[in-house]
């Protein structure tokens, strides 16, 4: 198993203060209902894709005003790789515009053994110039790639986001299958 914690420079720069109002929307408009990938607490909006996609750098590198399109994937195989993508939005501001966002980030196999095991690290610190409410990606993404004696089965990503001025954590978790 070849699972890789990426750290990604991310700095962001806003003047308006994120509320404590926040939900996700279908791409119709509607209110979406909470899942284990997608939620909102408190404020904080959170949200966990898993991709296929080896080019989603380039994706999510595009003029804001251009919506990527990331393929999901629920099974990789031995060879294939998988990148799990957390997304956040609202975080609370302070007056200066700055919000930080620290992460729990667990990755449990079929067996219960937890692979990667982070507590309280950095995910997403800065200073905004746009609008909180926009969709946002957090500097750790994680990287799996199926390798031979690799376990089998149901592969769990645990993923815990806190807004430290908010004190908000929204818990994701989002899964996908090793086959053979």
């Amino acid at each position: 198993m070849k699972l890789i914690l990426s750290i990604l420079f991310l700095l962001l720069s806003t003047s308006a203060i994120g509320d404590d109002d926040f939900q996700w929307f279908t791409a119709d408009g509607k209110k979406a209902p909470e899942q284990a990938n997608q939620k909102a607490k408190g404020g904080l909006g959170g949200w966990l894709l898993i991709t296929p996609d080896k080019d989603w750098e380039e994706k999510w590198q595009t003029p804001r005003e251009h919506t990527p399109f990331f393929s999901q994937a629920s099974d990789v195989k031995i060879g294939e790789e998988l990148t799990v993508l957390p997304f956040f939005a609202n975080p609370k501001l302070d007056n200066g515009g700055n919000f930080e966002i620290r992460c729990d980030i667990r990755v449990e196999d079929p067996e219960g053994t937890l692979s990667i095991n982070e507590q309280d690290i950095p995910c997403a610190v800065g200073k905004l110039d746009m609008d909180p409410k926009s969709i946002f990606l957090t500097s750790t993404v994680i990287k799996f790639i199926g390798e031979e004696g690799d376990v089998f089965g149901k592969w769990t990503v645990y993923f815990d986001m806190k807004d430290v001025l908010r004190d908000v954590t929204v818990s994701l978790q989002a899964s996908f299958n090793l086959v053979e």
